[in-house]
């Protein structure tokens, strides 16, 4: 068995994040899910959280992820999201921001975005 599987994190619009990595974690509808070297092959629908890649190098990349799938097999994982953002890529007062025009507008899912985007950049401080 490998001790690294091959990551490709891909937004609609871009590529986020490709490497090698020896842990994943993600949210799916079926409940959190963590993506080890040998994973059984799997398919899934990705919910808005953050996900959590722990590179080869010891170091740890943190994305906030809105929709999409997840593919793993032959040591490759495949997250294709709808949106996705690198935490350090992220304007925390603006989000902040965000989130309470969201509140003030009762709009649930802005709220749930903008909470995503939050927990994804605090996870990486």
């Amino acid at each position: 068995m490998a001790a690294e599987l091959h990551v490709e994190l891909v937004a609609a619009d871009r590529q986020v994040w490709s490497g090698e990595a020896t842990l994943v974690v993600a949210r799916t509808t079926s409940g959190d899910i963590g993506v080890m070297p040998g994973h059984q092959p799997l398919l899934g629908v990705l919910e808005s959280g953050p996900v959590t890649i722990r590179s080869s190098e010891g170091g740890t990349v943190v994305a906030a992820v809105h929709g999409g799938f997840i593919s793993f097999a032959d040591n490759k994982l495949s997250l294709l999201a709808e949106v996705a953002e690198l935490a350090d890529e992220i304007d925390v007062k603006r989000v902040e921001q965000d989130l309470e025009r969201a509140k003030a507008e009762d709009d649930a899912e802005a709220q749930r975005r903008a909470d995503v985007r939050l927990r994804a950049a605090s996870a990486a401080r």
